[in-house]
This record gives structure tokens, sequence and C-alpha cells, in this order.
């Protein structure tokens, strides 16, 4: 048995930051991301839900009009879609916003095959094509994010429509792969991951026979690409078949230990391995995800959470690889860094993994999406120049303004269902203990029978005030950048037992549990085996990264040095409502302009102004810098 779940059926009820966010999500980015699926955005077209359309036009034997358009995955735009509907639907109800999805979802199961085959560019434009290209076609990657969409829309509203469309998929697939035992596997990992969460759904035992047959045979052959490219005289995009290391097939999952390749595809995998360790109670396996978790956390990772960091295929470079100004660091990346914490898990709750998932969403995650959620970032850099980002060459990809949408936008309504499933994350379960991850405010119910509010202002607050209406336990995270943490129960020290970073206190109802967090500002160094951050410093403040941006500071941005020692106080002004900003004891020099000199300019005391790393790039084209170089500090 599972040591704790995802609060796959907890009723979770947003308030403070989250509840802002959510309701962000929830009357601008929805309704607008609706608005660009049907190309009445104004932005550049989707036509996701004229694909859907003309594939059922296709499958009656009608004229296709201007038929497919977009890119091969063009379709899971409107899973994430729905996804994030549902999670919105299950914490408000929103009869417009039901009566959308249904029409949605009525499309979809009309473009359905007989057989029940789904994917609207192979039903259009290239029917005699199924199945030939598992490398490029991401056939099975958008059917995992329906199957995603069909679960999170049966749990929120109890309709079976999408969820019978996506189980009538997963049979012919299961037919395909496991009866008739067709060889292959998919080049974008997610089916797995979303199999697992329709066989919750629906207690289909094929899907969780899909979900592990396709982690079990992925690098058995590495062969396998090769031989399928060989075997047709047609591609996509003319993927490298022969590179096993950015296919995650270069050997056997059990036996990986190197995070490699595609980092969205990578933790998709990943996550998908995570939970059928847990699920089935797979040592082996889980002993693997344990290896992969190491070398992307400790060896691989940005402070920011930012993963992947190289633009050559999206993906991860070698160890301690991590420039700032040309990092990658997908959005989408991160959040699947997030579903991979939270299945570790599952099988062990230690605070390792929530402390990562937590910095991933309070700064790439956060950062991929606007404050006004009407603009997105795909891309994540910690560092941004004026006149090199999106200029030079080897910069083109680290945009500097957010742009409203993308002809490849995953990263979007990824953002948007990561938002709204937050509670997901924030809080697990088992038969008598609920699971406090992340400090999320609002009012619990568990299946178990545990029932509590958190109040909190976190992530700028650092006071966490639980307070329960039921006898249970419960297992609160003890951050490990906190570094004075105090736990009280009705005002006295709480007792409790510590293990691996969560503190578990049993508690009654009408208790009130007080967790205070050190909300000091503190100066991060990066490893000496990372060669961009040598000699420099970054700042946080619980669970945020700071940046500064010339806008703040006088257009000093690259001129700046932090004061070794230097005092950082939380400002009494901020230019963004309901955040804190920061005053840094720093240095400034002057330039002369000379491209080299072998005069050294003055520095002077100068106060400079942070502030949190996911706002940037909220006022325009700006010099931004995560890390600066921090003056030598003599203890002699």
């Amino acid at each position: 048995m599972k040591l704790q779940k995802q609060a796959e059926v907890t009723e979770y009820k947003a308030a403070g930051f989250i509840e802002k966010y959510q309701q962000l999500v929830r009357e601008t980015v929805i309704p607008y991301q609706y608005e660009v699926l049907c190309d009445n955005a104004g932005t550049e077209k989707s036509h996701v839900i004229e694909n859907f359309k003309n594939a059922a036009k296709a499958l009656r034997g009608e004229d296709v009009g201007d038929g497919f358009y977009g890119m091969v995955f063009q379709d899971s735009d409107a899973g994430k879609w729905l996804e994030a509907a549902a999670y919105s639907l299950a914490s408000k109800r929103d009869p417009e916003l039901e009566a959308k999805a249904d029409g949605l979802i009525a499309l979809i199961a009309a473009a359905q095959d007989s057989d029940g085959y789904l994917n609207t560019r192979f039903t259009i434009a290239d029917r005699d094509k199924r199945w030939q290209n598992l490398l490029e076609g991401h056939e099975l990657y958008c059917a995992g994010h329906m199957a995603e969409a069909a679960a999170a829309y049966y749990e929120a509203t109890g309709k079976r429509k999408l969820l019978d469309v996506c189980l009538k998929n997963a049979e012919h697939i299961y037919k395909r792969f496991i009866e008739d035992g067709v060889e292959g596997y998919p080049g974008h990992p997610e089916i797995e991951l979303a199999m697992m969460k329709l066989y919750r759904a629906s207690g289909d035992e094929r899907c969780l026979k899909i979900a592990e047959h396709f982690v079990n045979v992925r690098g058995v052959d590495p062969t396998y690409y090769r031989r399928e490219r060989d075997s047709r005289d047609w591609t996509v995009w003319g993927n490298n078949a022969d590179d096993n290391d950015y296919q995650q097939s270069v050997r056997p999952v059990r036996e990986q230990s190197d995070a490699t390749g595609h980092a969205v595809r990578a933790v998709y995998l990943y996550t998908a391995m995570a939970d059928l360790a847990s699920e089935q109670g797979d040592r082996e396996l889980k002993a693997a995800c344990e290896r992969l978790w190491k070398s992307i956390t400790q060896r691989k990772m940005y402070v920011t959470g930012g993963i992947g960091s190289t633009v050559h295929g999206e993906a991860f470079s070698v160890d301690y690889d991590l420039p700032s100004d040309t990092a990658y660091a997908e959005t989408c990346a991160s959040i699947g860094l997030m579903f991979f914490a939270s299945r570790m898990l599952e099988g062990r709750a230690d605070a390792k993994y929530a402390d990562v998932m937590e910095q991933a969403f309070y700064n790439t995650v956060l950062a991929g999406m606007a404050l006004d959620g009407k603009s997105f970032f795909y891309v994540n850099p910690l560092e941004s120049v004026k006149g090199i980002s999106e200029v030079a060459p080897t910069h083109r990809h680290t945009i500097p303004v957010r742009p409203g949408w993308y002809a490849c936008a995953c990263c979007p309504p990824n953002v948007a269902r990561a938002v709204m499933s937050f509670g997901k994350y924030a809080y697990g379960e088992n038969e008598d203990t609920a699971f406090c991850h992340l400090y999320a405010a609002g009012d619990i119910n568990l299946k178990n029978g545990i029932s509590f509010t958190c109040e909190t202002g976190y992530p700028y607050d650092f006071t966490v005030t639980y307070n329960i209406r039921s006898d249970g336990r419960l297992a609160v995270r003890l951050p490990h950048w906190s570094r004075d943490t105090k736990l009280t129960l009705n005002g006295c020290d709480a007792e409790f037992e510590l293990k691996d970073g969560y503190a578990y206190v049993n508690a009654s109802a009408g208790d009130v549990l007080v967790l205070t967090l050190d909300g000091e500002p503190r100066y991060i160094r990066g490893s000496s085996k990372v060669p961009e951050l040598s000699g420099k410093a970054c700042i946080c403040r619980g669970p945020l990264v700071y940046c500064f941006e010339d806008i703040d500071n006088g257009d000093k941005v690259l001129n700046l040095q932090l004061k070794a020692g230097g005092k950082v106080t939380v400002s009494e002004e901020s230019p963004f409502e309901d955040t804190k900003a920061l005053d840094v004891e720093a240095l400034v020099s002057e330039d002369d302009g000379s491209l080299y000199s072998a005069v050294f300019p003055e520095l002077k005391r100068f106060t400079a102004k942070a502030v949190p790393y996911y706002c940037r790039a909220n006022r325009g084209n700006v010099n931004m810098r995560v890390w600066l170089p921090m003056q030598a500090y003599d203890k002699s």
C-alpha cells in the first residue's frame, strides 16, 4: 500500500495567494485560451476546434474544408484546456464554462474513429500513416493529454462522455500494442502517466497495463526508432532516430541513472515510473527514480527549479552546465518536475521532494505566465540583456518579453492546469494522516475524514495556521531553507515525530496548529562546479528567488555587485501589487565605455531593489539578472 497518495478527490477551496492565481486563471486565462482555440483571440491561429470539426467531416466522407492546421500535437491543447476547465469547475460551479467544455467534448467524440482511434492530424491528412511514426507523430502523447482531461472532468462533473471516449481510445491502444503485440513506444512520454490517472478514474485494468507496458519496453531494444525510421519514407521534423539519450531509450528504464535528453519528455516518463513504482511496490523501479531525481536536482537544476539548460533539443546538458543567459528551462519542464516530485512523495513523504516541487512552482512555473494572465514564456533564462537576448544567434530563444501565444502552445495551457490543480500537490493523505506538502491557504476536506482550514499569507508571510476540524494526524513539511522553524499546538510547543523533514502531529477537533517559518532573506551561492556562478550569489526569501531589473535600479543592473555581508531588508514599496520587494545593500560602478581598460572604476554604495523572479519581464524589455558578482569577503 502507498505511504500516501495525491489528493485526487480532496476538496480544496483555495484562499490567499493561490486563490488569487486561480481566480486569474478562471476569469482571464481559461476564457482567453478558449478564444485562442476557436481562433477568435487575435493571436497566431490555433485551429484546434476546427481540426476536430474537420476530422469528423473526414470520418463522414465529407469535404474537410481547410483541413488540418498546426503542430502534429495540436490536439493536446484541447486536452490541457479541458483539464484546466475541469479543475476550475471542481472548485467553483460555472454553467457557462461547463457548457463550453461539453460542446468541445462533443466535437472530440465526433472526431473519434469507429475503432477508437482519436487524432485529428492523422484522421484528416494522413489516415494511411497512423501509428507509423511513434518517434515524431505524437499520437500517444495527444491520447495521454485527452485521457488526463477525461479523468479530471469526470471527477469534477461526474459526466462520462469524454471518459468513455478515452476508454475506447485506450481499448484501441491496448489491442494494438498489447494484444496484437505491435512493437513500439512513444517518442514523447505522456501516455504512461495519463493511463495511471485514467485507471484510477475508471478502474479499467487495461489502462494500468498500458502504462506498465510502455514503461517496461522503453529502451529494451535501443534500435527500435532507427528501424521504425527505416521502414517509412516520410518524417515530421527529421528527428535523429539514433539519439537514444535524447529519447530516454538508451537502456531499459530500471537501468537508467542520468537524466538526459528532452527535459519535458524525461520528467513525464519519470513521473509515470514513480507512479508505477509506488502503485506496484516495484523497488527496482523506485531505485531508478531516486537515481534520476538526484541527477536532476543535485547536478542539473537551476536555483529557480528550472530544468533543461540547453536550447539544443530543449534538453538536459552535462552535469553542472547551467548558464544563466542562454538557459532554456522550459515552463513545461518545471511543471513536469512538479509531477515527478508529487509521485515521488507517494513512495516516501520526504521533504526534499516537496521542497523542489515548491521551488519549481513559485519561480519557473509562475514566471511562465504574465501577471495579467495574457502573455506567456516558454523559456526562462536567469539573465536577460537588451541587444543580446533574442538578438544574438546564440540567444534567439531567450525572448525578453512574453508573447500572447505560440504556434507550439504547450506551455500556456499547462500553466493553467498546474495552477488550478494546486491542491493536488499541496495535500496528500493515507488512512489516518493528512500530508501538508505545500502551504496553501484554504479549506481542506480529505477522503480519509480529516478536515481543516489553512490560514497563511505565504509566500510573503511565514506563519501558517491550521485550524483542525476533526481528529487525526497531520504531517507538516519543515522546509530545508527555514533556519528558524517553530511549531506550536494550542499556543504551546507542539510534540511531534520528525521523519524525513515532516513533523507528525496528533491533533483533535478544535486544535490550532501553527507553523512559523524563517522569513529572513538569505544569500545563496552556487557550486564551484558551475563555472557560470563563480564569484556570484543570488538572494532568496522563503521559496522565492529574487532578481534585479534595470527599471528598479537606474539601468545599472549590469554594473551591480553584491556587498559581502550586506544587509537585505523587505522593502516598504513594491512595484507589483500583493508582493514584497527587497532592498539590498550593494555596490555599483560606472562604465567608461571602453571594451577593455586597465583602469578599474570606483565602487560606490548603492541600494538595489530586487523583485520576485516570477514577476520579471512584466514591464517591457529590461536588463535582468538573478546572479550578481559578490564582493570578496575576508574573515581574516
